[in-house]
């Protein structure tokens, strides 16, 4: 895995639990908006739109970087849309990457190692 394409996974990474924390929180602010006198909706609206662009954002460069299959791909957008979707991609996410070093360690050493 090159440079750009880890970089790219992991910005999609750090930004997948914040995007999934503030839908949490819109969607209780909803909830607290019908019955309370309390209205964070606009503010919390505004917040959880601009990381869920920056999700999508990082979603399509990753896309392009990795070459996922069309089904890994849509797993990853479904999962930005479900209210807790963010952090099971996280997960996801940072599984991929590490097996990628993995990979990457292992091709290094076998180069090494075969004369």
């Amino acid at each position: 895995m090159d440079l750009k394409t880890a970089s790219a996974l992991r910005r999609l990474r750090l930004v997948s639990a914040p995007e999934a924390v503030s839908f949490l929180i819109l969607l209780v602010c909803s909830v607290l908006k019908r019955t309370t006198d309390f209205d964070a909706v606009r503010p919390m609206g505004m917040i959880h739109g601009v990381l869920f662009v920056l999700y999508v954002i990082f979603w399509a460069d990753a896309w392009n970087r990795t070459k996922w299959s069309a089904g890994t791909a849509a797993l990853y957008f479904v999962l930005s849309v479900l209210p807790t979707g963010g952090f099971f991609a996280e997960r996801k996410l940072k599984r991929e990457a590490e097996d990628a070093v993995i990979a990457s360690r292992a091709r290094q050493e076998g180069a090494v190692k075969a004369p």
